[in-house]
């Protein structure tokens, strides 16, 4: 098989044959330190791209694409495809598999360390709307999200297949056992809705556990107002220190010496919050709440 015949094939990459194929030709190995499993149903592929909402004018940034399964089929849709792999051993691969796509592009990095503000600035310079589009490695998923959460990149919306658990909590709603810190963080920045569970078995090699594709439309303001957003993400962490614990006391732990019990009980039915209630009964609007006042309580010397 010559250096171009991989993309002149015609036949798509996400299927056993083809990853099979691929990943012979190469002698490639995966490294289950990188989170490597290559999706293997088209079906799927389609419903990641399709919940993008990607048409000729829009841009796609996609984090870890493998071998170009999903790239491709980002490609066939979207107007520029970015794609950032941190394995330097792909590179050659995805030179290949991608080679008949003149509007896509390969960045070798990471993406904790990449200046992605400046890369969706430079690399996307026509596109109406850019969205992040991946399958995203289990062992790294909450950092990456969060980073392009808390950057508050110029996004439309983030299409992501993760390990369902994790996206069970980051839909969560309050009062269910999933509801957590994380459920408010995400939620804080975004609008989450689960598209698809994926069973483990449309994987090559298979993951231990079953996923999904989740879609994170950016929120153009915050759903609650928030004096500090630093003090109220300390104060939801807070709340969650130990789930069994009541909200003042987990409180109290958190903040040893501020107020004595009956300050803190106070304050909180102030705010309309029942002290005995757990972190996870509270809403996002009831945290905007306790922490704006909190934030307006004066310490002690």
């Amino acid at each position: 098989m010559n250096s171009n015949e991989l993309t002149r094939t015609g036949k798509d990459i996400a299927t056993p044959v083809r990853t099979k194929e691929i990943i012979n030709k190469y002698g490639f190995s995966l490294k289950k330190s990188l989170g490597q499993n290559f999706l293997i149903d088209l079906n799927i592929l389609g419903k990641i791209v399709s919940a993008a909402g990607l048409d000729a004018s829009r841009g796609a940034l996609e984090i870890g694409p493998g071998i170009g399964a999903l790239t491709e089929q980002l490609a066939k849709t979207a107007g520029k495809v970015v794609a950032v792999e941190i394995d330097q051993r792909l590179l050659p691969i995805l030179g290949e598999t991608l080679g008949g796509y003149s509007h896509v592009e390969v960045i070798h990095g990471d993406v904790l360390k990449l200046d992605l503000k400046e890369i969706l600035a430079t690399r996307f310079p026509r596109c109406e709307g850019i969205s992040v589009v991946a399958n995203l490695p289990y062992y790294v998923t909450t950092p990456i999200i969060m980073k392009l959460l808390e950057e508050r990149l110029p996004l439309e919306h983030i299409v992501v297949m993760i390990q369902k658990e994790v996206a069970d909590r980051m839909a969560a709603k309050p009062g269910t056992k999933d509801y957590g810190s994380l459920s408010i963080a995400v939620q804080y920045y975004c609008e989450p809705a689960v598209v698809t569970i994926v069973p483990k078995t449309v994987f090559i090699p298979q993951p231990n556990v079953d996923s999904a594709v989740i879609r994170l439309s950016l929120r153009k303001e915050p759903p609650v107002p928030v004096e500090d957003e630093g003090h109220f993400f300390e104060v939801v962490q807070a709340a969650f220190g130990q789930r069994r614990k009541t909200l003042v006391n987990n409180l109290m732990n958190r903040y040893p010496g501020r107020m004595a019990r009956p300050e803190w009980e106070a304050l909180l039915l102030d705010n309309a919050i029942e002290p005995q209630r757990r972190g996870e009964t509270l809403s996002m609007e009831e945290f905007a709440r306790l922490s704006n006042a909190l934030l307006r309580t004066k310490c002690p010397d």
